[in-house]
């Protein structure tokens, strides 16, 4: 009897542990894609505002938006998963 109780707190306290670490992991990374979402967003607006007329230029304009649409597609929260 005297195992059993310690037994018992030591597996609740690690599975405890596990499903908060996996949502800590999913915050951590919309966090960051939401950051790279806002960098992009505006390295782009500001790169057109002075943006040289070439294909070198057009194409980088191109991969800050392409990266800006991609972190902002990941940082939106899932449509059936409600973490509030």
């Amino acid at each position: 009897m005297k195992y059993i109780v310690p037994l018992l707190l030591v597996a609740t306290f690690a599975s405890a542990g596990f499903f908060n670490e996996n949502g800590e992991k999913e915050r951590a990374q919309r966090l960051e894609n939401q950051r790279l979402c806002k960098l992009f967003t505006e390295k782009a607006e500001e790169y057109k505002k002075h943006m040289r007329d070439d294909i070198l230029a057009k194409t980088t304009l191109a991969s800050y938006e392409h990266r800006a649409e991609l972190f902002c597609s990941r940082a939106q929260p899932e449509e059936g998963n409600s973490s509030k």
